[in-house]
Parts: structure tokens; C-alpha cells; sequence
């Protein structure tokens, strides 16, 4: 095994010796990489015959990848291939599951929401229901993140959920449901209405695929149905999305050929400066958007334009404050980086 890891490493140190007669200019010294790995590999070898107790050598690995991109930024992540659909449920907004919330509270992982004509709904699932086993297996001593993972799977497929259901007599009641999976889309705007005579409500939840489309269209109903006068976007607790999709909420609101937001990386393909491509769906309604300190990212972006552009007012308290962009970069065995390669800019 650790001849072919040797043989990994050497292939490795030649491409990166290769890179270093091309890239000598750019202030990268390929000399110190090629070492440090080195280094690396030749001590992972030694640990792994050496070390008293047996090893687990991708649990070792990963604790080293984790702990390297931590001392980056908290937003420079590795995804394992198991991990890899928790990603792309972040920027699609898709995944196939049982379509609902779930929650802890001290050792009880709960339903906290099945979605409306979602198969957990359908099913029977309902708020509170504590979850006991999942396809015959306890889930005694895993959290929301272990139990989503048990219930999501490919569409199509059943998942078996035994849950405890408190009675008005004060006990519980055991229910087993055979539940079939569905390809899930999560809404960015879960809800929109009127929150007074004349005044629309929009909340935004996330800025994954098709969040602007969803606020153009809810803006324009409000419209049409109530007639409204003024409106109020609720960003608050919206950790932020792809970048686009900021944009695309802008541009609901301001008309088309505006600077929103440019960023400024390391290499060129990664400075940008993004503009509105479409005409506003209005671009004078009075506006208000609510924020807070769990409004970051594309929460951000959308703020900063309607501020610097005094398009609306900004109403709350203080945001995040991210100001960085991550992209996404396809590694060996399905896996993939996210890495801040950015940094954003407001008008």
C-alpha cells in the first residue's frame, strides 16, 4: 500500500515541479509544496506502522484536510462523495428525500415540519413526531445532521420511519411508516403575502437556483391580487447562495444595466463585475428590507445595492458580514473543495 501511496506522492512532486517552470512568475514557491508533501507523506507512512493502536487512515486524513482549510477562512470546505449531495442540495435546492424539517432538542431528534403534499405529509408524519428508528436501526445518539442523511436516498426508494407520538393521555404511541422518497425542491420564497392594507410581504429564505425568478413572480402578484403599494423583503436569518442569484434579486428592484457587486481574486477568471440584464419589475414601489446578524453573503449583496443605490431603507441590525465569494472545485473520487477564491465588492 505504501509503495503505491510513494508512487502517488512522486507523481504529485513532478507535476508540481513541472507547474513550477511555467508559474515561477507568480510569486508561488513550488519548492516549499513539493517538500511539505513530501514531508507529509513520509510522516503519515511512519504513523501508520508505528503508531501503538491501529489506524483508521481516512478518519486520520480527513482531520488533517479539516484542520488545514480551518485555519483558511470557515467557509473553505472539503466534501466527501457522501457528502457531495449535502452541497449541491445547498445550490440546487434539490434533493430526494421525505420532504420535511427535522429538529433536535437535547437527545430527540423531531419532526419540526413535513412540507405540505410532501410524502412525509402524505404519510401521516406530523410536527413533534419523535423519531425512533429509521429503517429498523436506532438513531439513539445521532443529531439532525446523521438522521437527514438516513432519509435522504435516491428517489424512488423507500425509507422505513418508526416514530413516537405523544397521546392527549400523556403517552406515547409507537407508528412505523413506509415512506417513498421524492426528488424535493425547497422554495427560496416559502412565503409572501400582505402585512398590512397595501403592504406586501416577501420572505427569502435561501438564493439557491430560481431565487430571483421567485421574488419577480411573488412581487408581481402581490400586485396584481392586492394592488399594494409598498413592500417589504425579509432577509433576515438568510445565510446567502450563489452570487448570480444575488444579482437576480437585485434586479427585481433596480432596472437593468446597474453595477451590483464586482470581485476581486487572485487569478483573472476570478474578477468579475456583475451587472443587472433584465428591466426591474418595479423599479419605484417604496421598499423595506429586513435584516439581521444572520443575513450574510448574498443577503448582503442584495442590501448593499438597495442601500447604495437608495433604491429602499434597511430596517434591523447589524449583518454578518462575509464579504467573500467560494467556488467549487471537482477532486479525485467524486469528492470536491469549496474554496473562498474571491472577494466582494458592493457599488
Amino acid at each position: 500500500m505504501f509503495k503505491n501511496i510513494r508512487n502517488i506522492s512522486l507523481a504529485v512532486l513532478l507535476a508540481i515541479g513541472s507547474l513550477a517552470t511555467v508559474s515561477a512568475d507568480n510569486g508561488v514557491d513550488y519548492f516549499e509544496i513539493s517538500k511539505n508533501i513530501d514531508i507529509f507523506v513520509s510522516l503519515f507512512k511512519d504513523v501508520n506502522i508505528y503508531y501503538v493502536d491501529k489506524i483508521d487512515p481516512s478518519t486520520l486524513i480527513r482531520k488533517g484536510i479539516d484542520a488545514m482549510l480551518e485555519s483558511l477562512d470557515p467557509y473553505t470546505e472539503y466534501y466527501s462523495e457522501s457528502e457531495t449531495e449535502e452541497f449541491r442540495i445547498e445550490t440546487t435546492g434539490k434533493y430526494a428525500g421525505i420532504g420535511s424539517l427535522i429538529g433536535q432538542h437535547g437527545d430527540t431528534v423531531f419532526i419540526s415540519q413535513p412540507y405540505e403534499g410532501k410524502p412525509a405529509y402524505e404519510a401521516g408524519l406530523r410536527i413533534d413526531d419523535r423519531i425512533l428508528e429509521i429503517d429498523g436501526k436506532s438513531i439513539k445518539g445521532k443529531g439532525t445532521k446523521d438522521v437527514s442523511r438516513l432519509l435522504k436516498g435516491p428517489a424512488g426508494t423507500k425509507v422505513k420511519v418508526t416514530i413516537a407520538r405523544l397521546q392527549a393521555n400523556g403517552s406515547e404511541k409507537v407508528i412505523t411508516f413506509d415512506i417513498l422518497r421524492q426528488e424535493i425542491k425547497l422554495k427560496n420564497v416559502p412565503y409572501y403575502g400582505l402585512a398590512a392594507p397595501k403592504t406586501g410581504y416577501i420572505r427569502l429564505d435561501n438564493f439557491s437556483e430560481n431565487a430571483g425568478l421567485e421574488v419577480r413572480n411573488a412581487l408581481k402578484e402581490l400586485k396584481t391580487k392586492y394592488q399594494i403599494e409598498n413592500v417589504i423583503l425579509d432577509l433576515r436569518g438568510n445565510g446567502g447562495g450563489l452570487l448570480n442569484e444575488a444579482v437576480n434579486v437585485s434586479n427585481v428592484f433596480i432596472n437593468q444595466g446597474s453595477d451590483i457587486v464586482s470581485t476581486k481574486g487572485k487569478i483573472a477568471e476570478n474578477q468579475h463585475n456583475y451587472t443587472t440584464v433584465m428591466n426591474a419589475e418595479d423599479a419605484q414601489i417604496p421598499l423595506v428590507v429586513l435584516i439581521n446578524g444572520g443575513s450574510a453573503s448574498a443577503s448582503e449583496i442584495v442590501t448593499g445595492s438597495i442601500q447604495d443605490y437608495d433604491r429602499g431603507v434597511i430596517i434591523g441590525s447589524k449583518s454578518f458580514g462575509k464579504g467573500l465569494v467560494q467556488s467549487t472545485r471537482p477532486l479525485p473520487y467524486n469528492t470536491q473543495l469549496k474554496v473562498t477564491t474571491a472577494k466582494y465588492y458592493v457599488p
